[in-house]
């Protein structure tokens, strides 16, 4: 089992900054990669970044040079550092973490962008 637990989640004004992170317990040494999920109010749940354990890093195309995910493996902690918000990435924010047999989602955390 894999335990994840997310901060950072918040209000912010469009054009501002938050940092999300995600600790992870338990059986981490079964990880291979975390990301970052969010779904919007009516919408599906969609990727926004993900980091594998070798540190190759994937993302959106709608976040693509605004968002940066990284992983510290000393804290077993990834993060998402989110520049330049718009309206449209207000979502809740769900952390995953992978392994060969199990994909492990955190609680969710609320990111609102006002305009």
């Amino acid at each position: 089992q894999v335990q994840l637990v997310e901060s950072g989640g918040g209000l912010v004004q469009a054009g501002g900054f938050l940092r999300l992170s995600c600790a992870a317990s338990g059986r981490i040494d079964s990880i291979n990669a975390m990301g970052w999920y969010r779904q919007a109010p009516g919408k599906q749940r969609e990727l926004v970044a993900t980091v594998t354990s070798d540190g190759s890093t994937n993302y959106a195309d709608s976040v693509k040079g605004r968002f940066t995910i990284s992983r510290d493996n000393a804290k077993n902690t990834v993060y998402l550092q989110m520049n330049s918000l718009k309206p449209e990435d207000t979502a809740v924010y769900y952390c995953l973490a992978k392994n060969i047999w199990y994909n492990y989602w955190g609680q969710g955390t609320q990111v609102t962008v006002s305009s």
